[in-house]
């Protein structure tokens, strides 16, 4: 599928009047916003490590997180296992929902790689198709814009949207490359066009790198985006990174799109459970400090999660946080690639196709819109815009205790400063973890 790429004047004047006729006030901050401070480039970085188990045959035998752990260093973690850790009901499986996941360049393998990971695992064939709104990029490893990173990326956000909510819909909406106004229009295509009720974004540009800041174009018409998502009850996910709190600066350093107040920014944990997938805690992803299982692979990343410098808090966050300005992450998952899930790659060579290892915040943004589509599925509506309700539920000590696992061990400093995990709300994994089953009874309750 193909579409006309609009003018950035005209794409701010459709989502103004998209807006307006949902009831909705937008406001730009000021000229400067239209004239534009640059182009944001936003990136992936999803860790990995290759399991060597290139075969495609199936179904697939899989060790034992704990043998795991004894071959290779790490924990494998299977979709059967993380819907038993995180207590995702047997009959949720995300029946008449759509997952609508935006990503760059895409993958040359990707529907096959799904069905790959989707017979490994004794899934149903995903209900999936791809989208190219502005024309299906040459997939050319080459050009040196990480399209290899995007393609693994890629394959992690379908598949275990897939894992989580395996009767869902998945449409994966590609960019035909990595800048904003591209992902921009990829989102504003899944948006206008309704292709579902939960979006995934596993990407992100370092606030210190957007120019202009507030004021820069593509950043206020990926704002407008999410105004017009939020009118239409669209529920949008976002990872909050994997460099630890600063990415690399000096001073702590939110990414967008999670630092927009009205998107779920997705921290990352060490999530450990038993070999039957029994939930036994988690601590905040850090690899520089609090490195699992003897870290023999070496550090692979931290999670982010920062105060915004351009956003502030709406009431409800800062009422948990006591932090004036927005800030990263919202709610918190399983993060590590030390204890990592398993993601079929059918693009590199014979040497390099099979399962990986995967871990990264961007492997929570798909899994908790999943878990999203779950909701919408059991509610019989979608819950639209999530953070107000989460915060609510945050508020109130018994339904918060039910609904999530607090993560209060561990930081996210990794290569620069950071921030320590505490009781209830903190800036490496929010409210943290879900418990899925309580999740869904607190949400349909009084």
């Amino acid at each position: 599928m193909t579409a006309e790429k609009p003018s950035a004047l005209s794409q701010t004047g459709r989502l103004l009047s998209a807006a307006a006729a949902a009831g909705i006030a937008l406001a730009l901050s000021g000229p400067a916003a239209i004239a534009g401070n640059g182009d944001i480039t936003y990136t992936v970085n999803p860790p990995y490590k290759l399991l060597k188990t290139a075969s495609r045959s199936t179904p697939h035998a899989f060790p034992t997180p704990s043998q795991c752990v004894a071959l290779f260093g790490l924990a494998c973690y299977t979709p059967a296992l993380m819907r038993a850790a995180y207590n995702v009901p047997s009959g949720a499986d995300g029946a008449g929902q759509t997952i609508v996941i935006v990503d760059a360049y895409g993958s040359p393998t990707v529907q096959e790689d799904l069905d790959t990971f989707s017979a490994a695992f004794g899934l149903p064939t995903a209900d999936f198709r791809v989208v190219y709104p502005m024309g299906k990029p040459t997939y050319n490893p080459n050009q040196h814009h990480d399209e290899t990173g995007w393609a693994i990326e890629t394959s992690l956000d379908v598949q275990w949207a897939h894992a989580i909510a395996p009767m869902a819909k998945i449409v994966l909406v590609v960019a035909p490359n990595n800048g904003g106004n591209a992902l921009n229009n990829a989102q504003r295509y899944a948006i206008n066009n309704h292709l579902g009720q939960v979006m995934s974004l596993s990407f992100g540009a370092d606030e210190a790198t957007i120019a202009g800041a507030g004021n820069n174009l593509q950043l206020n018409q990926a704002h407008q985006n999410y105004r017009v998502a939020a009118a239409a009850g669209i529920t949008v996910f976002a990872s909050s990174g994997d460099g630890g709190a600063a990415d690399g600066h000096p001073l702590a350093n939110a990414s967008y799109p999670a630092s927009d107040p009205l998107v779920t920014a997705v921290g990352g944990t060490d999530l450990f459970m038993t070999d039957t997938g029994s939930y036994v805690g988690e601590t905040v992803w850090n690899d520089g400090d609090n490195c699992p299982f003897g870290c023999t692979s070496g550090p692979f990343g931290a999670t982010g999660g920062a105060v915004s410098k351009i956003f502030a808090a709406p009431s409800y966050q800062s009422a948990l946080s006591g932090i004036a300005q927005r800030s990263t992450s919202d709610v918190g998952y399983n993060a590590g690639v030390y204890t990592g899930v398993l993601v079929y790659v059918g693009f590199m060579d014979a040497a390099n196709n099979g399962f990986y290892f995967i871990g990264g915040t961007s492997a929570g943004a798909p899994q908790w819109a999943a878990i999203t589509a779950l909701a919408n599925q059991a509610l019989g509506h979608p819950v639209g815009f999530f953070n107000p309700t989460l915060y609510a539920i945050g508020a109130n000590p018994a339904k918060y205790a039910s609904a999530f696992h607090d993560v209060n061990v561990g930081d996210n400093a990794f290569n620069g400063p950071g921030f320590t995990a505490q009781m209830g709300y903190d800036l490496p994994t929010g409210l943290g973890s879900p418990n899925v089953t309580n999740l869904l009874s607190v949400l349909s309750g009084p």
